[in-house]
């Protein structure tokens, strides 16, 4: 996949096919758009090609973006994966979003031909969000390009929107933003040094900080996994279970929100590591101990528990690709 730093980016006299979004969290609405993006350009003999956003644009239009749910990194590798061709980081200011539907349209197919559009029916390109896909049919008829709209994806009754997973994710449910996410929710961040007392009472943390504003669980006491290492997030070299803790550390003065996690059976140095951490279950919320020792044994019990949790994981991951590389294997 080739990576463009704005639109005018794009190679001159390519043949292309297009959808347009920020695509934060790349989760299961977004995979069915892009899978109907490769396909259109199967069928159209074209290069498929995203079109996304960097700051995010409520960053511009509201003056802050929100908490984002994947890093930048890994929507670029997730896009790569499903066939893309073409990534653009188009940037997102005032004067872009200005711009009229025609203008954006213009501007795109300068000098390159544009064979289609592929959108949801809520989209909507240029000023004022004028460019709905009614409107970019009319342009498309004139300019000679088609659009297909892909129908929205839905769970628990609703549209999988980025939107609905950060709520989710806020109030703590866990398996509902996994649902609409297609995998667990995950943070990225860079190992630091913390004030070394999980180290004193026996359980060494990675402190995470973050570079941008990312969406976090609820505050409690997780089941994690942890990969790091290697250029690609989506193939990394290092992989661990763990618990994490999400919160203030109630225990002791509290302070600012923190995620440390635990990483079972790691002994190496990992202080400036990129860390990607896997929220796999909740075991409970964050709470106040009388005094540290009582607080040690508890960490005891978590420990054990996500041990479990993770291994009863493992079993059933083994056991379904078992059944997958035997799909005709039957007991009797």
């Amino acid at each position: 996949m080739e990576i463009h730093g704005g639109i005018d980016g794009l190679p001159a006299g390519a043949r292309l096919v297009t959808t347009v979004g920020v695509f934060d969290g790349m989760h299961r609405g977004h995979q069915r758009l892009v899978r109907e993006l490769v396909r259109a350009a199967r069928r159209w003999h074209a290069e498929p090609t995203v079109i996304t956003f960097e700051p995010h644009p409520d960053a511009v239009l509201r003056g802050a973006p929100p908490p984002l749910l994947c890093d930048p990194a890994e929507r670029l590798a997730r896009l790569e994966q499903a066939g893309v061709a073409h990534a653009v980081l188009q940037r997102f200011d005032a004067a872009f979003a200005s711009q009229t539907p025609e203008a954006f349209l213009h501007r795109l197919g300068e000098g390159r031909e544009l064979v289609g559009l592929v959108m949801s029916p809520e989209s909507a390109l240029g000023r004022g969000r004028t460019g709905t896909p009614e409107r970019l049919r009319e342009i498309g008829e004139r300019e000679g390009f088609a659009v297909d709209v892909v129908a929205p994806l839905g769970a628990s009754g609703a549209t999988i929107s980025a939107s609905r997973i950060r709520d989710a994710l806020a109030l703590g449910r866990l398996p509902e933003a996994r649902r609409m996410l297609g995998r667990d929710p995950a943070v990225v961040g860079t190992i630091v040094r913390g004030d070394g007392r999980g180290r004193l009472l026996g359980f060494p943390t990675a402190n995470l900080a973050f570079g941008e504003h990312v969406a976090l669980p609820a505050d409690g006491i997780y089941a994690v996994e942890a990969t790091w290492g290697g250029p690609d997030p989506l193939r990394p070299t290092r992989r661990a279970g763990g618990v994490a803790s999400l919160g203030v550390r109630p225990t002791f003065e509290p302070g600012g929100r923190i995620l440390e996690v635990y990483l079972f059976d790691v002994e190496e140095d990992l202080y400036g590591e990129r860390l990607r951490v896997s929220f796999v279950r909740r075991q409970r919320s964050e709470r106040r101990f009388a005094s540290a020792a009582a607080l040690i044994a508890q960490m005891e019990r978590d420990a054990a528990r996500a041990r479990q949790i993770l291994g009863r994981r493992g079993s059933s991951r083994r056991h379904r690709a078992q059944v997958r590389r035997h799909p005709g294997s039957s007991t009797r």
